[in-house]
């Protein structure tokens, strides 16, 4: 064998090797990024699963809302104002995951649904007051756009219920 024969298969090996490394390298990457999903999708679905939130959705349902930042001063005990804050807080990183698509918005609805947006309607105008108040134009923002994101979809396309499927 010649060495320009040698050297034409060495190139075609080399290039050989980089293609199916590229390869196995995208395959690797998609196989991470839904590992990555599926692990935070398990994760939400127990965040939701748990006694505290449970408390929070009860706490949502039983309580009265202040509508101003005067009432939230003095509304209730600290306990009530730090459950309050807790599920802004929850439904804001709720609201973060779907909007960088960590976890599928149908996982929301299935799970929460309406209740994300008629929990925001409670949360609404002492948010908006908080915003002005706190000087905070960006205080809840992602909870915001998930309610209003469900709502929207509900009324446009609503889904049926898995049972009569």
């Amino acid at each position: 064998m010649s060495t320009e024969i040698i050297s034409v298969i060495a190139d075609l090996a080399l290039t050989l090797s980089l293609v199916v490394a590229i390869i196995f390298g995208v395959a690797q990457v998609n196989a991470v990024k839904k590992d990555r999903r599926e692990r935070l999708t398990l994760e939400t679905l127990r965040n939701f699963q748990s006694r505290e939130f449970a408390e929070l959705i009860l706490f949502t349902l039983d309580t009265g809302f202040p509508n101003t930042y005067e009432e939230w001063i003095v509304w209730a005990n600290k306990t009530q104002r730090a459950q309050f804050i807790q599920l802004m807080q929850e439904m804001e990183s709720l609201g973060m995951l779907v909007a960088d698509k960590f976890i599928d918005l149908n996982l929301v609805d299935k799970t929460l649904g309406s209740y994300v947006s008629n929990t925001w309607e409670k949360y609404k105008p002492m948010v908006l007051e908080m915003r002005v108040h706190g000087d905070d134009p960006f205080l809840a923002e992602y909870f915001q756009w998930l309610a209003e994101l469900i709502d929207r979809r509900m009324k446009e396309n609503p889904r049926k219920p898995f049972f009569e499927k």
